[in-house]
Formats: structure tokens, C-alpha cells, sequence
């Protein structure tokens, strides 16, 4: 059976340890994998059930949008179990034109990441690209919900959606990284998907697993937030909180078929 991760960070060679020492002074968190790269997802990856991955990096300047699709791009040609998203940034001029060029390019989808990107999640900026995104189909990852800073609150996330009611949405990190309950109290009447990705190590399997039934098994996906966490520890934990198969199924591999729009064998 295939399983998708459905949140996993890639970066060139060149940035990698530069973006993955960045991220781990952002969250003060020594990072499981430094590499960051694709090979070195692969590689933690190796010889376990994950088979898929939604593959992404950040933009936190506009001028580096261009090139942080352009690899994501040429990583998906290279590896055909990589589900590109691209990035965007608020300050980019020309989102419409970039947003069809990922199309042409391939990938699936945009992620955000307002609190590195430092940007309301519903900036008018932003709310102009959701408007694009929903024109063409395309679904949003959005990291949501940190206590340090008020760019990615749920509340936020909210107000999108209720201005863009066909616009796909994960709320990454059960809509509430390092907040999972505030997320929850906001967010679980609303319409969209969320992904488990950096929440096990704030809340302990007990509360986690308690999360994802809370949620439902329809709208959650399985994701490491590589090179944050060891994927296979991830989905170790997951396979072990005593899902039924047909809910396994749905948070490793069918909600994100249903969130991307891809099917993988």
C-alpha cells in the first residue's frame, strides 16, 4: 500500500544546512535530519512503508520565488514520488503569471509559511493569490498557529476561508503548531483538511492520538515536517495509536490523494 507524507521540506544542496540551521534557531529545536535535501529524505526514508511525499520549500523574499519553484520542479521530474508545491511570497508582482507557470511546471499546489515569511496568512497580498489559487483549482499548505507571533493564528485562517469558500485548504500542523487545541477550537467546524505534522512531539501519543479522532479520520494526513522529524518515527507513531485499517488508510494515503488531487499506486 502506498503512504504519502504529506508535509516534507527539500532544499538544494548548496542552501540546505544554511536553511535547516535557520529553521532550527527560528524554533530553537535541533533539527533530526541537518542535511535537508532531497537525498537525504530519501535516504531517511529508505526501506519503509512511506513511498510518497508533498514536497515544498519557502520563499522568504520575493526574488527567491522564482528559484524555490524552479527546484521543486526539477526534483518532482527527477524523482516520481515527489508531489510538488510551490512557494509564494507576498511581495511578488506578478502572482498570477507565476501561478500558471507552476501549473505548466507540474506542481500541485502553494505553500505558505507566514510566520518566517512574516505576513498576516490574510494579508490583502495574500488574499489576492488565494483568489488566483481558487480560480485555477489549486490547493494551499499553510502553516498554522504558533503562541510567539500572530501572522498564522487560526482565526486567520478562518477568515480565508470563509472569503474563499472553494479554495482547498491543509491547515498544516493540525492547525495549530505548538497551539493543537486552540487550532481545534477555532478551526474544527470549518471546511478543510489538517495534517499531523510537528505535533506528536508537543503533545505525547496519548493527546495526538486523541487530535486526529477529534479531527476525523476523513480529513487528516500523515506528515514528518522533514528535516524537523524522522519521518519513520513519525509513521511509527501513527501505526501504533490503534487506527483501524480503513482509518489508516484515510490518514496516510486517500486524504491526501483527495487534498493534492493526485493518485499514486
Amino acid at each position: 500500500m502506498a503512504v504519502i507524507d504529506a508535509h516534507a521540506h527539500i532544499y538544494p544542496d548548496k542552501i540546505a544546512a544554511r536553511a535547516v540551521c535557520a529553521i532550527s534557531n527560528f524554533y530553537s529545536i535541533p533539527m533530526e535530519n541537518p542535511a535537508g535535501t532531497p537525498e537525504a529524505l530519501l535516504a531517511a526514508t529508505a526501506d519503509t512503508p512511506i513511498t510518497h511525499f508533498i514536497v515544498h520549500s519557502v520563499a522568504t523574499t520575493a526574488h527567491a520565488v522564482t528559484s524555490c519553484n524552479d527546484f521543486i520542479a526539477a526534483q518532482c521530474k527527477l524523482h516520481p514520488e515527489f508531489i510538488g508545491f510551490g512557494t509564494m511570497h507576498q511581495d511578488f508582482e506578478n502572482k498570477e503569471a507565476e501561478i500558471n507557470r507552476m501549473i505548466e511546471m507540474g506542481l500541485h499546489g502553494v505553500k505558505l509559511h507566514p510566520d518566517t515569511q512574516e505576513v498576516n496568512m490574510d494579508d490583502p497580498r495574500l488574499m489576492e493569490l488565494y483568489e488566483i489559487m481558487q480560480a485555477r483549482g489549486l490547493p494551499l499548505v499553510v502553516h498554522t498557529g504558533d503562541f510567539r507571533m500572530d501572522y498564522s493564528h487560526p482565526r486567520r485562517l478562518k477568515n480565508i476561508l470563509h472569503t474563499f469558500p472553494d479554495l482547498v485548504v491543509d491547515g498544516a500542523h493540525l492547525a495549530g503548531c505548538f497551539v493543537p487545541d486552540i487550532g481545534y477550537d477555532v478551526l474544527h467546524a470549518e471546511r478543510l483538511f489538517v495534517d499531523a505534522s510537528s505535533t506528536l512531539p508537543f503533545v505525547g501519543a496519548r493527546r495526538f492520538g486523541e487530535l486526529v479522532r477529534m479531527w476525523g479520520c476523513d480529513r487528516v494526513m500523515f506528515g514528518s515536517d522533514f528535516p524537523m522529524w524522522n519521518p519513520n518515527s513519525e509513521y511509527a507513531v501513527l501505526a501504533s495509536a490503534g487506527f483501524t485499517d480503513d482509518e489508516f488508510e484515510k490518514l496516510t494515503v486517500l486524504n491526501a490523494q483527495r487534498f493534492c488531487g493526485v493518485k499514486v499506486q
